[in-house]
Parts: structure tokens; C-alpha cells; sequence
């Protein structure tokens, strides 16, 4: 089948790899109608890149057609139509019983010291081929799936996978203020929806922050206000402008470890992304620092007393925090992966004929699965007004 593989830092291209196969009772193969690049592949892309291994398929927001079921599967049959969340998870462990799918205790990596199992995302979390191919093994079948009905589009549900249980958990542990204010720190896919869900909330005023021109211009056109990174000194006296001096009520850090204007970090990143994997693993886990100037901008335009909610991917292990303001704020943190079967009840409700969220729109780039190697690098430019890419395995390039 063919796939979308890393070859090494900022090189990915598709290539021919074995069909998957079921390799135990539990689980399932399924054929990908749909297959996304998430903003956190672009991580693997480049800054962690000293966990990945040539050869490695990527991706983590698929959805298709059940081909093969092993002997152990539950509640899922041939022909089912299925999206994939991007965690494996059994269903049964304690945490999953306590709706904590990303530390599902049957999949954890302990020997990474990391939580469950992620498709297509390094050694730290299982080393498990990812869904940006044609065919997908899904381990712990059962209750790694959410069935979807026949006949709306692929992108009506597609999002499951990720984006929407994603930006959901986001506004959800922000906790918003119906009647206050949500800010959100840049404005990609999980930015832009979590202003979406804020709003279908009820939330008062909702501010979007980014420096892409076209992202701020969908999150305007939704009636989010927005704050143009190039056109200000400080977000936090920006915001606080907004707010009668007093600043957002809840913030959502949508941008995570790679956060513009970090520059001594992103050169950092690109140092250890340079080095051998037997160099720079061990330099990324017990000395790795993020490019943190979005989650400082979090912590000052965030009121006294308010929550900041931590929705972009970080993984350094010597971050210097700023602990006195934190706790002279008395600021709330809450943070983590997105446990997608948890919030898919309240999600999917939401996913009608009249799309509130706009999930039929949503994406801005639909290309065959051949156009990935172009797509990451202009994403990752943040180029072509580029927010969001659906993939399709059955499509291929023209010539």
C-alpha cells in the first residue's frame, strides 16, 4: 500500500510498505476514505525528530471502512464506517473507565515514561504505524473507534479523530465564563475550532490571536475578534484593553512548543533535530526546552484568578516557568492530550445537517494522499493560507 514516510528531518515522502495485518485477537484493519496532517505532525517533521526511525508511517486523524476483524472484536463489524481517535485505548483499565483515554493504563509506554499509545507518532508513544496510508491496523479495536452513520461526507466526522475532542477538552478545561471573556493563542486548526465551540457556547467575547492573515480572516469572518501579532507590542496590554484593564478570564494556548518568537528555543530545536538520534534523544528528554513565548503571553493576559488551558503539544523537561507570577496570579492550569471518546457524546450532537461548527468548511486543502511532502512543507510555512489538510488515499496526481 502506499504511505506517507519519514526519511528524516523535514523529509517525508509516500511510498510502497507492507499491507497491515492483524497481528492480534483485538484487532482491526480498516481501508482510509480520509486522512488529515495534523499541526502536531509538524512536530515530528522537525523537533522531534530524534525519535522517529526512517521508515516510520505518520499520521493520526483517519477514518474509513472496517476491512478485517480479529477474533476478539466487539461491537464492530465488516462494511462498519469508523473514525479513529488518535489514541489506542482498551476501554477497561481504570483510567479509561474514568474517561482518561491518553493514559489508558493497558497501552501506556513505560518505558518512555509517556501515556497511551499513539497511531503514527515516535518511539515516545509506541512506535505504532499512523494513518496517513491507505490501510490502517487498529490495535484494541473494541473501543479504539467511534462508529459514524452512512451518507454525510467524511468531513463531517473526520474531525473526531482529533481536532474537535481536541479543541473541545480546550475550552471545556478553560472552563469560559459565559458571561466573560475566552482569549485563544493562535488561530490553526485547534485554535480556530476552539473558538467555534467557545462560541456555540455562549461565550461573551471570544478573541483570536495569530499572525496569518488568512487564519485571522476566518476567525473574523466567524465573528471572533481578533488581535494581529504584527500590529501589536504586547498581547497581554491588548487584551487587557479589551477587558477593562483586567484581562481574559480564560486563555487557550493553542500553539504549543513552537510558539513564534522563541529564538534562542527554535534554535535549540534545530540543534538536536540536527544530531544523531543517540544524541539528541537523551538531550530532548532530560534537557529539552520549548519555544514558550506563547504560554508567557498565556500567563500575563490571563486575569487574577483565571484559567489558562494548555491544548498545544509541549515537551521540554527543563522549562523555566514563571512560578511567582502563576502563583501571585493564582492562576489555574489545566493541560494534557485529549481523551477523544470522552467528549464524543457532547460532540456529536453538533455534527447535523446544519453544521454549527462548520465542519463541511472546515478544511482548507483536500489533495490525494500523493501531495503530502508538499502539503507538510507548506504548512509548516504557513503558506497558501494553509489551516487544515484532508487527504485522500484513493485519490492520485495527475502525471
Amino acid at each position: 500500500m502506499r504511505a506517507v514516510v519519514w526519511n528524516g528531518t523535514k523529509d517525508v515522502s509516500v511510498q510502497e510498505v507492507p499491507d497491515p495485518r492483524i497481528e492480534a485477537p483485538g484487532d482491526a484493519v480498516i481501508r482510509v476514505t480520509s486522512t488529515n496532517i495534523c499541526g502536531s505532525d509538524l512536530h515530528l517533521y522537525e523537533p522531534l525528530s530524534a525519535f522517529m526511525n526512517p521508515g516510520d508511517v505518520l499520521g493520526h486523524e483517519a477514518m474509513g471502512v472496517v476491512e478485517e476483524v480479529g477474533p476478539e472484536v466487539t461491537g464492530l463489524a465488516v462494511g462498519d464506517r469508523v473514525v479513529i481517535p488518535f489514541q489506542v485505548s482498551c476501554g477497561e483499565c481504570w483510567m479509561c473507565r474514568r474517561g482518561l483515554q491518553t493514559q489508558c493504563e493497558t497501552t501506556q509506554n513505560t518505558d518512555q515514561g509517556t501515556g497511551a499509545t499513539l497511531f503514527g507518532y515516535s518511539e515516545l508513544y509506541g512506535s505504532l504505524a499512523g494513518g496517513q496510508a491507505e490501510y490502517l491496523r487498529v490495535p484494541h479495536a473494541s473501543s479504539t473507534h467511534i462508529t459514524v452513520p452512512e451518507g454525510p461526507s467524511d468531513e463531517r466526522f473526520v474531525y473526531l479523530s482529533d481536532v474537535l475532542p481536541t479543541a473541545w477538552q480546550a475550552v471545556a478545561y478553560a472552563d469560559p465564563d459565559p458571561e466573560g471573556t475566552l482569549l485563544v493563542l493562535g488561530l490553526g486548526p485547534i485554535g480556530d475550532m476552539a473558538c467555534r465551540i467557545a462560541q456555540q457556547r455562549g461565550v461573551a467575547q471570544v478573541i483570536g490571536v495569530d499572525l496569518v492573515p488568512e487564519r485571522l480572516e476566518r476567525a473574523r469572518a466567524r465573528g471572533v475578534s481578533t488581535i494581529d501579532l504584527r500590529e501589536v507590542d504586547e498581547v497581554g496590554d491588548a487584551v487587557r484593553d479589551l477587558t477593562g484593564g483586567r484581562g481574559a478570564d480564560s486563555v487557550v494556548d493553542a500553539v504549543g512548543m513552537e510558539a513564534h518568537g522563541s529564538g534562542v528555543a527554535k534554535l535549540s530545536h534545530k540543534i538536536v533535530a540536527a544530531l544523531p538520534s543517540a544524541v539528541g534523544k537523551p538531550l530532548m528528554t532530560r534537557m529539552g526546552v520549548d519555544r514558550l513565548a506563547a504560554f508567557y503571553t498565556a500567563v500575563d493576559a490571563v486575569r487574577r484568578g483565571g484559567t489558562v488551558s494548555l491544548s498545544g503539544v509541549y515537551g521540554g523537561m527543563t522549562d523555566p516557568l514563571p512560578m511567582m507570577t502563576l502563583f501571585d496570579k493564582q492562576v489555574t492550569l489545566r493541560m494534557g492530550q485529549a481523551n477523544v471518546l470522552r467528549w464524543v457524546p457532547e460532540i456529536m450532537p453538533l455534527l447535523t445537517d446544519e453544521d454549527p461548527l462548520g465542519v463541511e468548511s472546515f478544511a482548507t486543502h483536500r489533495l490525494p494522499l500523493d501531495a503530502a511532502p508538499e502539503a507538510y512543507a507548506t504548512f509548516q510555512a504557513k503558506d497558501d493560507g494553509m489551516v487544515k489538510v484532508v487527504l485522500d488515499p484513493s485519490e492520485r496526481r495527475a502525471g
